[in-house]
């Protein structure tokens, strides 16, 4: 019954922010608790709750501080000669456009962290999006999909999961893998050059110069940050035929004005500190660095980088608290969704409708399938990583799939190898507090996202499963 009811509120869940009929929030927080009193459990909804909030407290100060810090360096600009540069790649071609996201998004997901990653991909490559009149949509699936694949980095977490629950050392399994990954990440570029082409067929192609003349012929105004929420000054067009999302992403009709308008870096904007540049670049890759040792906890890092950062590119405190301000509703919109998130994985696990889930899968493989473990595991991967945790997958369901491989003769490797293929997936489930960074920042609703990117994320997770096994890996 409670594999039923499990299944249940995530279907019911997926449904309704995909119809739009509740917002992800409300629904994370409503459809648990629901499904809560149908199990009878009511009475200790309060304690599911604040298991699951203690569990996601770390992240939601991670996101919190890592959002405040980065939204400093977009602001003082050490990221715009980022933008500069693919600016003079994409050269105003959606196809370009498209494939340098996925480059960018695989080069910052080196930090290991996915919201770092698409905070920096999202501010760098928005403006592009909107100024062109490009899908959205396209650039949240894309940075997704190659964050998931290097997401599987040792220091990402899904590799260093797997062993720990197998009791492995992460290079063992990690270095076998890099072949099929870097298939992985090769298919996702060809899958950015196949979607750039469509969306250039569908706008065309233009030069710089070119869509700059067309921005002329509309008046552009200066409009503060706070209202972006990405801490930047905004440009709004305010002539007709302001830039959409493009036809895979509508934007929400109640949206704010300036949502029509595109927004980029004004390269003089009253935060920039070019004399601060070299010191705020080193302090980036000074806590990037401690982040991948381990020096100290990431949630601590961000907090002691974003308070240096803000008391010395704005020592007076008038200007730290505009800063703050400017960035307060991307942090009360991924904290609140975090928090909200914890209600949904706390009545998960606390009622037991996750083991009885995973009991379930583990039993309804059939006995034949027991020297083929770990393709099987590869193939669970997908729905269990995007429907559960990473900390569910990997200590709950995959030791009980390690000790039925290794009933069949299949070694505890292969199984922790083929239990990453599900990631480029994962990174896109409503339950990685990180994609709402990726939509928020971006202003997709996550519906749209869902439905842009669940086929093609599955599609390169299978494509890395496919060469695992051509390489003898898994």
């Amino acid at each position: 019954m409670l594999t039923i009811l499990g299944f249940a509120m995530i279907a019911t869940f997926l449904v309704l922010i995909m119809m739009k009929k509740m917002s992800p929030i409300a629904a994370l927080v409503l459809i648990p608790a629901l499904f809560c009193v149908f199990v009878g459990k009511g009475a200790h909804l309060g304690d599911y709750v604040i298991d699951g909030v203690t569990s996601l407290a770390p992240t939601a100060a991670m996101l919190m501080f890592a959002i405040v810090y980065f939204g400093v360096m977009i602001d003082v600009g050490l990221f715009d000669p980022i933008v500069r540069g693919i600016l003079r790649f994409c050269k105003a071609d959606p196809m370009r456009i498209v494939v340098g996201t996925a480059v960018l998004a695989a080069i910052v997901s080196l930090d290991g962290d996915g919201s770092t990653t698409f905070m920096i991909t999202v501010s760098a490559m928005y403006p592009l999006y909107k100024r062109l009149k490009m899908s959205l949509v396209v650039m949240t699936g894309v940075a997704a999909m190659a964050n998931g694949v290097m997401n599987t980095l040792p220091w990402g977490g899904p590799t260093a999961r797997a062993a720990t629950a197998l009791k492995l050392d992460a290079s063992d399994i990690f270095v076998p893998m890099i072949p099929a990954l870097a298939v992985g990440l090769l298919f996702v570029l060809g899958l950015s050059y196949v979607l750039g082409v469509r969306e250039r067929r569908r706008l065309g192609v233009l030069t710089l110069e070119q869509v700059l003349e067309e921005d002329k012929a509309t008046e552009t105004v200066l409009v503060g940050a706070g209202g972006s929420g990405e801490g930047t000054v905004s440009l709004r067009k305010t002539g007709p035929g302001g830039a959409g999302s493009g036809a895979d992403a509508p934007e929400p009709a109640d949206g704010p004005a300036e949502d029509d308008g595109f927004q980029g870096l004004d390269p003089n904007r009253p935060t920039l500190r070019p004399r601060l540049y070299w010191f705020n670049a080193l302090l980036t890759v000074a806590l990037l660095t401690a982040m991948i040792m381990e020096l100290l906890p990431i949630p601590v890092l961000f907090l002691l980088g974003a308070a240096l950062a803000l008391s010395v590119n704005f020592p007076n405190i008038p200007d730290q608290k505009a800063r703050l301000a400017a960035h307060a509703d991307n942090v009360l919109n991924v904290s609140g969704m975090v928090f909200a998130a914890a209600v949904f994985t706390g009545v998960l696990q606390g009622t037991g409708m996750v083991d009885h889930m995973a009991t379930w899968m583990v039993d309804v493989i059939p006995a034949g399938m027991g020297p083929h473990m770990a393709l099987v595991t590869g193939v669970l991967s997908l729905p269990l990583t995007y429907f559960m945790s990473n900390d569910g997958f990997y200590f709950g369901v995959l030791p009980v799939l390690a000790e039925a491989g290794a009933a069949h003769g299949v070694s505890p490797l292969e199984m922790a190898r083929a239990s990453l293929v599900g990631q480029p997936l994962h990174m896109s489930s409503p339950l990685v507090p990180a994609v709402y960074v990726l939509v928020g920042m971006a202003k997709v609703e996550f519906g749209d996202h869902t439905r842009f990117v669940v086929k093609w994320a599955a599609l390169t997770c299978l494509a890395i499963l496919a060469a695992g096994m051509l390489f003898g890996i898994v």
